[in-house]
């Protein structure tokens, strides 16, 4: 995305935003982000997806901002939601998890933008203005991926093997690479542990790992080049 796609800040009334990140630190950077800008305000701020879900229903706002990793709740769980209700409200993403794994995930479930953290806070208010005049935010980087996807029947050389995960087993692998045992997992993801265990046998599948102590030493590499 260059500056000379960034549309014209919009006037009129100032856009209504709900922040959802379950770190206060961070709501609090993204809210005093937004207010400063003329055209933005944040209406209200959430830290779980139950709790995000009814503020978007109370107070209707222009768009919502949220993180993929809500405690033990998928962001992308809450990001399907709110596209289920009668006024679909725009998502941008604004996550710590790398886009090279994440962003389509999201852009499938139906945000309409990715931003990493890392990003500056100006690529992220430019997403969003972007986002709320239903344009696609997300970096040229994955423009690119997406377009050879498609001239390439869905298949794109050099493709990670992560790829092959679905969403919850990517979840699960990404939690493994940070430390969590089995029984940690699933008290979070508020699943069995023998549920755990199928979906970790199910990774070890997909991506040709022979035991559990590959699947942990994969999954460790993956964390430490993705900064998870």
């Amino acid at each position: 995305m260059s500056v000379s796609d960034i549309p014209d800040r919009p006037s009129g009334r100032r856009r209504r935003i709900l922040v959802v990140d379950d770190h206060p630190l961070v709501r609090e950077g993204l809210a005093k982000l937004i207010d400063r800008e003329p055209d933005l305000l944040v209406c209200a701020q959430a830290e779980a997806a139950d709790a995000a879900y009814a503020a978007a229903l109370r107070e209707q706002p222009d768009a919502v901002i949220v993180d993929l990793s809500l405690g033990g709740d998928s962001g992308l769980d809450l990001i399907r939601r709110l596209q289920e209700i009668p006024r679909p409200i725009p998502v941008l993403v604004v996550s710590m998890h790398d886009e090279s794994s994440h962003a389509e995930r999201a852009i499938r479930a139906g945000a309409l933008g990715y931003v990493m953290k890392r990003e500056s806070s100006g690529k992220v208010v430019d997403a969003l203005r972007r986002v709320l005049q239903g344009k696609l935010a997300v970096s040229e980087a994955l423009s690119a991926r997406a377009a050879e996807r498609f001239f390439h029947g869905g298949h794109v050389a050099n493709q990670s093997p992560i790829t092959r995960l679905s969403e919850r087993e990517l979840e699960i692998f990404r939690r493994i690479g940070q430390g969590q045992k089995t029984r940690q997992i699933a008290q979070d993801l508020r699943v069995s542990i023998k549920t755990i265990q199928t979906h970790c046998a199910h990774i070890k599948e997909k991506l040709d790992l022979p035991n559990a102590t590959q699947l942990i030493r994969e999954a460790v590499r993956w964390a430490e080049r993705s900064g998870e």
